[in-house]
């Protein structure tokens, strides 16, 4: 397993972070709308094609999560595959390899993350192509009595099935658990919905025997609802996020890397400063998407002359987080 273990370890290394570039098809096509940009496989490799070839990314960020689509592109300037041309850079090349959500029990607003039917032979192959490691996401909603219990169960052991499968294919996965935090709920609501899933999650990881030094956990930080009235402090949210991640994450996990949601910039940013000026059992890192692209992707514009523009708005959202992670903001 030591592969897995120094993968892990290169993946929440102090200083670096992870870029989520794996937005599927729809979600991309909807990013390019916002900025008036057709979607097409040929523009979307160009604007990865960018992010990817900023200068000096690899000084911030040690990994990318890829799409599908993405993982079989080609780097434009030397016609690499991506995975190839980001091991190249010292970048870990990984795949998100979920199948979307579904409707829990027929309740309109549970979700449940499908995906585990032939995921051993999907993860073989994208081994073979370079991947090192891979993301699957679950989504658990707050609402008027969810999430259920059965929900977070259901959740939990698809995220331990589809570690173990990454574990025997040599991937490090990436477990992510996320609370979405819509709505007006307080942040003490939030704190004991994310603690019942990572309680959950860690209880199915060790049901299922996965080696948790091989994993990396990628959870959402605990917030008020985005529509609550009373928004807790930047100092609040670090306190609550890391007492809750001490009460369920075993010391044994190399790192946490946190998902942005649908925090600002800035917000994500700030809060993953504030967690890192506490010792903890891990090191504490991002592994963000559009925290990351957001400001990229408008700069742009879908135009080839904003590209060195774009480029610099990505890594000064990169450095951001990355002194973020040594608390020197």
């Amino acid at each position: 397993m030591s592969e897995l273990h120094s993968v892990a370890a290169q993946m929440v290394a102090k200083g670096k972070g992870i870029l989520a570039a794996d937005e599927s098809i729809p979600t991309c096509t909807k990013r390019f709308e916002s900025i008036n940009t057709e979607s097409n496989e040929q523009s979307r490799n160009f604007y990865r094609n960018m992010l990817f070839t900023s200068d000096n990314i690899a000084e911030y960020i040690n990994g990318i999560i890829l799409f599908d689509e993405t993982f079989h592109q080609k780097e434009l300037k030397t016609d690499t595959l991506f995975p190839q041309y980001l091991e190249s850079k010292n970048i870990l090349p990984g795949i998100k390899v979920d199948g979307g959500l579904q409707s829990f029990n027929n309740h309109p607003e549970e979700k449940v993350t499908v995906g585990l039917d032939r995921l051993d032979k999907k993860l073989s192959r994208y081994y073979s192509l370079g991947a090192r490691f891979a993301k699957w996401r679950s989504v658990i909603t707050l609402g008027n009595g969810i999430p259920s219990d059965g929900c977070i169960q259901a959740n939990a052991e698809g995220l331990a099935k589809y570690a173990l499968l990454c574990q025997q294919a040599n991937l490090v996965p990436i477990v992510e658990p996320e609370v979405l935090m819509d709505g007006n709920h307080t942040i003490d609501i939030s704190f004991d919905v994310t603690d019942r899933t990572l309680s959950a999650v860690f209880s199915q990881l060790e049901k299922h025997n996965v080696d948790l030094q091989g994993i990396v956990l990628k959870p959402n930080m605990v917030l008020s609802g985005y529509n609550c009235e009373n928004q807790a402090s930047v100092e609040e949210v670090a306190q609550k996020t890391l007492e809750c991640l001490t009460n369920n994450v075993p010391s044994s996990v190399p790192g946490i890397a946190f998902l942005s949601g649908g925090q600002s910039d800035e917000l994500a940013t700030l809060h993953l400063n504030e967690m890192n000026k506490q010792d903890t059992n891990w090191k504490v890192t991002f592994s963000y998407g559009r925290a990351l692209q957001q400001n990229a992707l408008n700069t742009w514009a879908g135009k080839s002359e904003n590209v060195k523009a774009a480029q610099e708005a990505l890594l000064s959202r990169a450095k951001a987080n990355s002194l973020a992670t040594t608390a020197s903001l």
